[in-house]
């Protein structure tokens, strides 16, 4: 995933999002703009290629909202599903916030939190995916504006929070959640783009060194050769050791 590869599909991110935010009847006012679907499209695709260029003769690789089992609910829809050979080899959300991020960053937080917990219960209790536990992505798109860039006032609260966030602005607690979510196993790797578009030109950065393209690349490709192993032992009788 090239810088120019990636700055297409920031460029189409905002494209498509201002084509469908349009298209709504009220312009996307309710929940800033967050039921204009398909920007993130190019972006899944972008990813979606490293699996196909994977030589993984068969694989499933389905976008279009696939639904995986859950433990806590019968079930629950991601944006980018790759089976092979019975294996799940990666699971991945592509998540967005554009504007209104005071009122719905808690939701994005909880939300994610919840799909990942929901899978992983899935195995732990239910062995849902076989041997192989699932492996998950989240990929989050955050438009910088004013707002991302400012620190929240603290609401008063019965215990004293976790002081890592004091101070922290809006963007940079979603690049705490992140790196959280990496580190504590909750999502196996994790890609974190931050936008702006101005009328002379859109760019983008990777400000959470864990969760930059070549980092998700880096373990993408990880887990697809994992599986590659997984599938070769299936087939042998005996292992071969190194």
């Amino acid at each position: 995933m090239d810088r120019a590869a990636i700055q297409h599909a920031v460029d189409d991110f905002w494209l498509k999002r201002g084509e469908q935010t349009e298209a709504l009847a009220d312009g996307g006012k309710a929940g800033g703009g967050a039921r204009a679907n398909g920007h993130m499209g190019t972006l899944t695709q972008l990813v979606a290629r490293e699996f196909r260029e994977a030589d993984l003769p068969g694989a499933r690789i389905v976008d279009g909202k696939p639904a995986l089992p859950g433990y806590y609910r019968p079930r629950k829809q991601w944006d980018l599903v790759v089976e092979y050979r019975g294996i799940l080899v990666a699971a991945i959300e592509f998540k967005s916030q554009v504007g209104s991020v005071s009122r719905n960053i808690n939701n994005r937080f909880e939300e994610a939190l919840g799909t990942a917990t929901d899978t992983h219960a899935a195995q732990l209790k239910n062995q849902a995916f076989g041997e192989v536990p699932p492996w998950l992505g989240y990929v989050f798109v955050l438009a910088e504006t004013t707002e991302t860039e400012t620190v929240p006032r603290e609401p008063k609260m019965l215990f004293p929070a976790d002081p890592a966030f004091r101070g922290l602005t809006y963007n940079q607690r979603y690049q705490e959640m992140l790196r959280r979510f990496v580190g504590d196993n909750i999502y196996q790797a994790g890609w974190f783009i931050t936008t702006k578009m101005t009328p002379e030109s859109i760019s983008y950065a990777e400000p959470l060194a864990t969760a930059t393209a070549l980092a998700f690349q880096t373990a993408l490709r990880g887990r697809i050769d994992f599986v590659k192993a997984v599938v070769a032992g299936m087939n042998t009788d005996q292992p071969t050791l190194i």
